[in-house]
């Protein structure tokens, strides 16, 4: 039997992520393909750090927070899982752009990614995964730009400089 492709979309939780996340499910059902939501994670502190003093209690602890957080990313984009699309939800412990690469890894696959404007050091980081997923992936890749309203929300905390927003007492 021949293998159908899939979309395989990176999720990390963030408001930021809530586009691609819903361009996965839209292009997964235009396609008729399973959407494959893959949260990658690493020890805090990093790999390194963990080998040096490795605690599988609290492995085990960032494992299920990573678990929750892809749970909650579908919570706060749809209400819970989007009817009408094959879902299939992983958490990889790894570097993102590493881990999406090598589960994209059929030809007929489509790596959705979120793209655009971001803070300074959060462009460093989300970017070095966008190059990583570009520049490696075996498939097409889509990278979403964010919606209007994250654009509009993000040249509102500019002008304010970058004072989180309070409600009115």
């Amino acid at each position: 039997m021949e293998q159908r492709g899939r979309v395989v979309v990176g999720v990390s939780g963030s408001l930021r992520n809530l586009a691609a996340l819903h361009r996965a499910v839209i292009e997964a059902r235009r396609r008729d393909a399973e959407l494959l939501a893959v949260l990658a994670w690493t020890p805090v502190g990093g790999e390194s750090v963990y080998r040096r003093s490795p605690c599988p209690p609290l492995l085990a602890e960032w494992e299920n927070a990573a678990a929750q957080t892809l749970e909650k990313a579908f919570q706060n984009a749809f209400g819970g899982h989007p009817e009408g699309t094959r879902l299939q939800l992983a958490t990889v412990r790894g570097e993102a752009g590493a881990a999406l690469a090598e589960l994209a890894d059929r030809p007929d696959d489509l790596l959705v990614i979120g793209a655009g404007r971001r803070g300074r050091l959060s462009r460093v980081f989300h970017g070095e995964v966008n190059r990583y997923c570009l520049a490696h992936a075996k498939c097409d890749v889509l990278a979403v730009p964010p919606s209007d309203l994250m654009r509009d929300l993000d040249r509102i905390t500019r002008v304010l400089g970058e004072r989180p927003l309070r409600p009115a007492a």
